[in-house]
């Protein structure tokens, strides 16, 4: 049985600073408030700068609230649209894992200056993506990362115990199939490119994009038909 393998990347140098909602305690020490616990220094620089550059007349209130509406409508819908597109081409899904960042690109995602690595899932090898010292995530593909993603016990657990926690979401992996853990930096995100599901033959992007969601391009689970789909695949 193959042994599975955590590719870890532990230079994160994550110096930067996830908003939240933030406020004083009563003794003036600065916290989260979704979480009752103090800043780190990140989170603390991230609020003096910002205030910094709204007192200059840099950026207004406004913007920033509007900058960050704008991040939290982000959805899967992209990350599944580049998936549909590797499925369906090829030669696009070629360029996907020689240079995620640039396929995405051509698609109209937003990358910046990130470096995307796309992991594909096939017969011998399932990937899963973590972020171990923070909560690093390619959000211009998947949205905003969900809760569990964040929390200490995925972050930690993930790494050492794989085919455990994904069992816990539902997913029982053959014991023949290695599992590959991929460890996100601040300036590196990764997707998992799952396998495409049989009985899908000759469908067409927007339909297997909508058999795409977030969590099998985390690699905490894998595309799945419809039940009348999977009956008549399985006739």
């Amino acid at each position: 049985m193959p042994h599975d393998h955590h590719d870890h990347d532990h230079g994160h140098g994550h110096g930067h600073a996830h908003h939240s909602h933030e406020g004083m305690s009563p003794s003036g020490h600065p916290y989260r408030a979704d979480q009752d616990a103090p800043l780190t220094d990140a989170q603390a620089l991230e609020i003096a700068v910002r205030e910094l550059l709204v007192e200059k007349g840099i950026v207004t209130e406004a913007q920033i609230a509007e900058a960050i509406a704008r991040m939290d409508a982000r959805s899967p819908a992209m990350g599944a649209k580049v998936v549909a597109r590797a499925w369906t081409d090829p030669a696009y899904k070629a360029r996907l894992l020689a240079d995620g960042s640039a396929a995405a690109r051509e698609l109209g995602a937003d990358i910046d200056a990130l470096k995307l690595v796309v992991v594909e899932n096939d017969a011998a090898t399932h990937n899963v993506i973590v972020c171990t010292l923070c909560s690093c995530y390619p959000r211009t593909l998947l949205g905003l990362p969900p809760d569990w993603y964040k929390q200490r016990a995925y972050r930690s657990r993930v790494v050492i115990e794989p085919r455990r926690v994904l069992s816990e979401f539902g997913l029982d992996l053959p014991d023949e199939v290695a599992v590959r853990v991929h460890d996100s930096t601040a300036d590196m995100r990764y997707l998992v490119l799952p396998a495409r599901p049989q009985g899908t033959e000759g469908w067409s992007e927007e339909r297997l994009a909508a058999l795409v969601d977030r969590d099998s391009m985390i690699g905490v689970a894998v595309p799945r038909l419809p039940a009348g789909d999977e009956a008549a695949a399985a006739g």
